[in-house]
């Protein structure tokens, strides 16, 4: 059953380009229920029926959460049960389309309902705040810096900044090449701030950090390295509670706070998702639902019909 697993992540790294991360969040799931088969006593994916699914479901469902303590109440999400069942699907698919398995048992799996949640920004003071340089300059501040300055500008996920190449960047231009989920490229254009803060890194902080052992990856770490996930965000934390920014931050607030500022702008929301490269402008609505008490304060503040006077004398 695991070699059957292994055959398809090597399908989605090699002909449908996902990122690693989806590689491994797959991985998990798909040897969950391995594990939970074996304990069932089926040796091979010819013997999973629509019933073993559904049973081991009921089970993860009714588990308790392994970081929580004992006799804890609290019980699986709806958005991991969402996920544990789309990777079923996923595979099964892939499975039958490749004739491994001479039938689906997962296609008649119904989806649990997703809620989606809105994306947390920053507001506009605290970007400012993010956003101001720390002062001395060293190598690792003006990489840090660039950092910041090009995730507010571009939107780009985190994956996608520490894959960032200095061939990828094209500031006399104003804009940045970028390989994106499913290796798609997109073009995303810069503001005068950013490309400000990449030329300064470029020039006088990068250089320091460079060794023999350096790669051509943009942004580096003290000892020349290119940064694992952690690492960089680490940094990024860092540096908004240096910052005064007490809230939590969490990898994708930049990006939020890119696209949002930007619908709140005017923005048009087509324009948006090819920026944030997302493949179904659905994604993006999400952003509509944000925006909604700016959008409000807009008309109430400039539409001619709307009575202003009426709320001053209202109680």
């Amino acid at each position: 059953m695991r070699n059957l697993v292994d055959d398809f992540l090597v399908y989605l790294r090699h002909e449908r380009g996902q990122s690693v991360q989806t590689q491994k969040t797959y991985a998990a799931l798909l040897l969950n229920f391995v594990a939970w088969a074996e304990r069932q006593g089926l040796a091979d994916w010819r013997e999973v029926k629509l019933a073993h699914l559904m049973a081991f479901l009921e089970d993860e469902r009714a588990r308790g959460l392994k970081s929580q303590p004992k006799g804890s109440v609290r019980r699986l999400s709806s958005e991991s049960l969402y996920l544990q069942i789309a990777a079923l699907r996923a595979f099964y698919n892939f499975a039958e389309a490749e004739k491994h398995l001479p039938r689906n048992a997962a296609e008649n799996l119904s989806m649990p309902r997703r809620w989606k949640r809105l994306p947390k920004s920053l507001s506009r003071a605290e970007i400012d705040s993010l956003l101001e340089p720390e002062k001395p300059a060293t190598p690792s501040s003006l990489c840090d810096q660039a950092v910041l300055e090009l995730a507010y500008a571009s939107g780009l996920r985190l994956a996608e900044l520490r894959a960032l190449r200095l061939e990828n960047l094209h500031l006399d231009a104003g804009f940045v090449t970028v390989i994106g989920k499913g290796n798609k490229e997109r073009v995303v254009p810069l503001g005068r701030k950013a490309i400000a803060a990449l030329k300064h890194y470029e020039e006088a902080g990068r250089p320091k950090l460079v060794t023999p052992k350096s790669t051509a990856q943009l942004f580096l770490t003290r000892r020349g390295g290119p940064f694992a996930a952690t690492t960089l965000w680490l940094r990024i934390k860092g540096r908004a509670r240096r910052a005064g920014i007490g809230r939590n931050i969490t990898p994708h607030m930049l990006r939020h706070s890119f696209a949002t500022h930007l619908l709140e702008n005017g923005a048009d929301l087509r324009v948006i998702q090819e920026l944030l490269g997302h493949s179904s402008i659905s994604t993006t609505e999400v952003y509509t639902h944000v925006t909604v008490p700016r959008l409000r304060e807009i008309h109430r503040r400039f539409h001619p019909r709307h009575d202003r006077s009426a709320e001053k004398n209202s109680p």
